[in-house]
């Protein structure tokens, strides 16, 4: 199979200083997130949910999802080689660890279909958009995530969710609202943030080469909803420019109007 790298004349066309700052820096807001993951997975998993009020539930649902979003982002980091670019193997493991994590998603699938969505964005070729037909929402998503699910992920986390609730005796209840909705409610909020809103048609038209737009948002909301993933138009410009330094670019940009 063909190996898609970074697209053409975009890592040459503009190199800002702050991103070699410190070579770690990427691996250190990884390992963050994963922490933060993985204690907050396992507090959820024992707590009594029947002494928590709908509203408390709901506030832990919405953190975890937020908390899945961001295990995807760092895997799509790690695609882009920006978690720890001086080590490859240790990136692509990051990467892998992630995805894994997050639903059994394959990494080396995934990331050929990301660089040929970068290569070929908002086009047939382009394994994230939409079936040329249906662009509303709803049936682009599933298109979408057809194009990424399997029978083998299917069932290895269904094998999964059976041995926490027979062998780990952790609650249906636990298993339900804090680890299964949180993961299909991420999915949700990617593809809403980070597909439908920058890669859906302008009234005006698409602006090759990239085809996608930037969703004007303060930057603390930008980070809120989806990591900063809705400044689109400079991640598609910057590829191996990580999340968090994506505001920086989008002030910039703006800042030359």
């Amino acid at each position: 199979m063909i190996q898609l790298e970074q697209p053409p004349n975009t890592e040459n066309k503009f190199i800002p200083a702050f991103r070699i700052k410190s070579q770690f820096e990427g691996l250190l807001v990884a390992i963050l997130i994963i922490i933060v993951w993985a204690i907050s997975q396992i507090f959820l998993f024992w707590i009594d949910f029947s002494q928590c009020n709908v509203w408390i539930l709901l506030a832990f649902i919405i953190w975890q999802t937020f908390l899945y979003t961001g295990l995807f982002i760092t895997a799509h980091d790690a695609i882009h080689g920006v978690v720890l670019p001086s080590h490859p193997r240790i990136n692509r493991f990051i990467g892998s660890l992630c995805l894994t994590i997050y639903g059994f998603l394959p990494y080396q699938k995934l990331s050929q279909k990301h660089w040929l969505h970068h290569h070929h964005p908002a086009s047939e070729l382009d394994p994230d958009f939409h079936d040329g037909k249906h662009d509303n929402f709803f049936a682009w998503y599933f298109h979408f995530m057809k194009n990424y699910l399997s029978w083998r992920q299917i069932i290895s986390i269904t094998i999964i969710y059976r041995v926490f609730l027979h062998l780990f005796h952790i609650p249906a209840a636990n298993l339900n609202y804090c680890w299964a909705l949180p993961a299909l409610l991420s999915s949700l909020q990617l593809f809403y943030f980070g597909t439908f809103l920058p890669h859906k048609q302008p009234i005006e038209g698409y602006i090759p080469p990239h085809n996608t737009q930037t969703i004007d948002r303060p930057i603390w909301l930008s980070f809120i909803t989806c990591y900063h993933f809705g400044y689109h138009k400079e991640h598609h410009e910057y590829p191996h420019i990580p999340w968090w330094q994506l505001p920086e670019i989008y002030t910039m940009s703006k800042n030359k109007f």
